[in-house]
């Protein structure tokens, strides 16, 4: 906006731009702007869309999407024809997406299914540094367009994606159970997350979109705008494979930013399931890029690349920690401090003391340190009990968390299945 002032006859006094702290993932800077009258539509020109803009207004109150109700047998019926429609479609191979177009790695690797390891999930290809970096120039030159797409076009694809994804929402989940090992419960959790992150985070673009209060001083017009980042790398992990990775993409996309997105190599084919879901949408070329392969060679390629403004990673400690030293080291060319959002695993503890209903307590442990096999940064990993209660208690816990109780094919419903990860750990892997 500085840059037009000359033209329209502005002047500008601007105060150093800082993420909000509450919206880190939403990659917007907050910048104060003092001017002089300027057309409206110098400053948020219009970009036809083939889907009409928004206004918050039209919108109904944000509403968390229920969970599935399995013991409706048209529920389960809905839901194995999905689970048969997704097997239907494995073992395909799928591109590299850079710019719109669709091309091949250095070479190809294989997603399994965990719980039948001779069974193909999809084949990826391994993208070479040369073509990572090629996805974040992309990113970069389609941002300089994306970024002027008026807030509420933005948010109407957001939107349709929701939609759309509310529609097939048991294939989703059934990628999800196939390539990952979540069970019903599990997955259609996920679903429903990446769902409601997209209705909410358009309804925020929106609040951030409209006029925000400023205090007026005498001969002055203040106004306060939020203003994209630039290009994003977005580094999901593979344990919540589709509602994380929808969460920081589309928190990225909908405020005007560019995304190159590296999924786990445990999970792309959830990944691209995303990507040509916006696709189908009309979310224009070089806006979202897909890009697979090994975390030494794309990621850090994504990371160091002097044009990448932000990344937005959830992941394990070392690789969180290795990301926001490679970040913090400023490349030939680069003009600005880049980002990192980091969510890193970790584990959690629960208290039991003698007044506690010693029922409900077991059957809460158990669920949380075994559900989804234990791999979650939210598992419990500890449990301390008073000692009042601690004999009476891990009885109760060993009944409820017996190996035999719960255990089987995350296709045919069970709670508990096969591990994905080798580690167990929330991580996102690094091997290509």
């Amino acid at each position: 906006m500085r840059a037009g002032a000359p033209a329209c006859g502005a002047r500008f006094r601007q105060a150093s731009p800082e993420v909000l702290p509450s919206d880190a993932n939403l990659g917007l800077q907050q910048t104060h702007v003092l001017h002089d009258d300027i057309p409206e539509d110098d400053m948020n020109p219009a970009t036809a869309r083939s889907i009409a803009a928004v206004d918050l207004g039209s919108l109904a109150e944000y509403r968390p999407t229920p969970a599935t109700d399995f013991t409706r047998p048209e529920n389960r019926s809905a839901f194995e024809k999905a689970l048969a429609t997704v097997r239907a479609a494995l073992g395909k191979e799928y591109p590299l997406v850079i710019a719109g177009e669709r091309v091949k790695g250095e070479r190809t690797f294989a997603s399994l299914n965990p719980a039948r390891p001779a069974e193909v999930i999809g084949r990826f290809q391994a993208a070479s540094r040369d073509q990572a970096a090629r996805a974040v120039e992309s990113a970069h030159t389609t941002f300089a367009s994306w970024s002027r797409v008026p807030a509420g076009e933005r948010a109407a694809l957001l939107l349709e994606a929701a939609r759309r994804m509310r529609e097939r929402r048991h294939e989703f989940s059934a990628w999800l159970v196939f390539e990952v090992g979540k069970s019903w419960a599990e997955a259609d959790a996920d679903t429903a997350e990446a769902i409601d992150f997209m209705e909410f985070y358009a309804r925020e673009m929106l609040r951030y979109g409209e006029p925000q209060p400023v205090t007026q001083l005498p001969g002055e017009r203040g106004t306060l705008v939020y203003v994209p980042l630039g290009a994003g790398a977005v580094i999901p992990p593979w344990n919540f494979p589709l509602a994380i990775m929808v969460g920081m993409t589309s928190a990225a996309i909908v405020t005007g930013n560019t995304v190159v997105v590296k999924p786990s190599s445990d999970s792309p084919a959830i990944a691209w399931q995303f990507f040509a879901l916006m696709e189908e949408i009309g979310l224009p070329p070089g806006v979202l890029q897909f890009v697979t392969g090994g975390g030494s060679t794309v990621g850090d390629t994504l990371v160091r690349h002097p044009k990448t403004r932000f990344v937005s990673f959830t992941g394990s400690r070392e690789v969180g920690v290795g990301i926001n030293h490679l970040a913090s080291e400023v490349q030939p060319g680069q003009i600005w401090l880049k980002r990192v959002v980091a969510e890193m695993g970790g584990k959690d503890a629960i208290i039991v003391d003698e007044e506690a209903d010693l029922d409900a307590a077991a059957q809460g442990v158990s669920a949380s340190a075994f559900g989804f096999q234990g791999q979650k940064c939210s598992a419990c990993s500890r449990a301390i009990v008073s000692r009042k209660v601690y004999d009476e208690f891990l009885g109760k816990l060993k009944q409820r968390s017996s190996p035999t109780s719960s255990r089987g094919s995350a296709r045919d419903g069970w709670s508990r299945a096969a591990v994905r990860s080798p580690a167990g750990t929330a991580g996102s892997s690094s091997r290509p």
